[in-house]
């Protein structure tokens, strides 16, 4: 098989939840790997009925989910506009119809199924290398491990995992001394977000006024039930976040934080000096979601505790898109300081303290900070680079 040129399907959950941090995070595989000059595909199949972000609720149209590709398509990769097909609820095909995907997936060379919630095509060649993509560390192995009841079909989730070829992840620690993630019996091999630049360098030459606030996009807790592993409970963001609720009493610059999901503390929030907004208001669509970080500041966030406290090493893909958008990023610190440099447009913390620190700092060097967050993104993050190696590291024997 040549590495030149591959046919590749990359998944998704955009179909599923059309909302523009989502968006970006998935269909930026599609345009990075069509850059680097292979043949792609992007397909979703999760036998889900998909949210309906405008209306608020879960429906069995496909309707505004298939429309919400096209247009993504449309606007930021017009060369893929014909090269997507969103299978609703397993048995209605949107953009390309079922024979032209079928077709396509018979002569595939890798099925990319990232986050791993797409169902594994039928018609697939069976030389395609499948690959599980592990994009939330630390939970996905518990849930692996322990299988939840609380978690819908998770033994079939579980057998399709083990069903795949390679088996990637965003846990780029998982090898450190310092990792608790249950590797289980598979050969995990990293890997991190891929930005598409020059979709996102051109906010960097808006720059910000120093009244704008630090933001952050985030959903407080993800989790339907109690995750559990060797005795000890791993907690989503919120528990994270509540160590620095009160760093707007903390710093002279403005915080807000555009939220989601269930019981976020909205209230105490505003209460303790935060800007509060509707997160799925805020970013609904890939235009909006840009608009949003280019009216910020910089980011300020922690991350999942289970990402925190089993040191996995995980980034955010949405401190990628602020770091390409030349905002400098203040986040918690998963054990990721090893792998990719800190200290300059990408500041840690742990504690408060270390968080209040962090943004004076980046407060003191401001264009500095910008223009090394941008330095960062091109560095580590852009896709020709991520792809690259992760097409070598695919044909590798290790």
């Amino acid at each position: 098989m040549l590495k030149s040129r591959l046919r590749i399907i990359v998944t998704g959950l955009v179909g599923l939840y059309p909302v523009g941090g989502v968006a970006w995070d998935y269909l930026q595989y599609a345009i990075g790997f069509a850059r680097l000059g292979h043949d792609v595909t992007y397909h979703e199949d999760t036998w889900s009925w998909p949210y309906q972000p405008i209306e608020r609720t879960y429906t069995s149209d496909g309707s505004y989910s298939a429309a919400y590709l096209a247009d993504f398509f449309k606007t930021y990769a017009p060369e893929l506009s014909g090269k997507w097909h969103y299978l609703h609820l397993h048995e209605t095909s949107y953009g390309m119809d079922r024979q032209a995907f079928d077709e396509f997936a018979a002569t595939a060379d890798v099925f990319l199924n990232v986050s791993g919630a797409c169902m594994i095509p039928e018609a697939l060649s069976h030389r395609c290398i499948k690959i599980f993509l592990d994009t939330d560390p630390g939970y996905n192995q518990i849930m692996l491990s322990e299988r939840f009841e609380w978690s819908e079909y998770v033994d079939r989730w579980c057998r399709s995992v083990e069903a795949h070829d390679q088996h990637f992840t965003y846990a780029e620690n998982i090898h450190g001394p310092d990792c608790l993630v249950p590797r289980l019996h598979y050969r995990w091999k990293t890997t991190r977000m891929p930005m598409v630049l020059d979709l996102w360098e051109p906010l960097a030459a808006v720059r910000p006024s120093e009244s704008v606030p630090w933001t952050t996009v985030m959903t407080w807790n993800a989790f339907k039930g109690k995750l559990v592993y060797d005795g000890v409970e791993y907690g989503s963001k919120g528990a994270e976040f509540e160590k620095i609720m009160d760093l707007p009493q903390r710093v002279r610059a403005r915080l807000s934080v555009a939220v989601g999901g269930v019981s976020a503390p909205l209230d105490r929030l505003a209460s303790c000096g935060w800007q509060v907004v509707d997160g799925p208001t805020a970013t609904v669509t890939p235009a909006r979601y840009q608009e949003f970080i280019r009216d910020s500041r910089g980011e300020i966030s922690t991350a999942k505790n289970v990402y925190v406290a089993l040191r996995t090493g995980w980034f955010s893909c949405r401190s990628a898109c602020y770091l390409a958008s030349g905002r400098p990023v203040v986040v918690q610190d998963t054990g990721f300081r090893s792998i990719i440099p800190c200290g300059a447009g990408l500041l840690t913390f742990s504690t408060a303290e270390e968080a209040e620190a962090a943004l004076e700092l980046a407060e003191a060097d401001y264009e500095g900070q910008s223009r090394a967050a941008l330095d960062v993104a091109r560095d580590h993050f852009d896709c020709e680079k991520v792809l690259g190696r992760f097409v070598n590291d695919l044909f590798s024997g290790s």
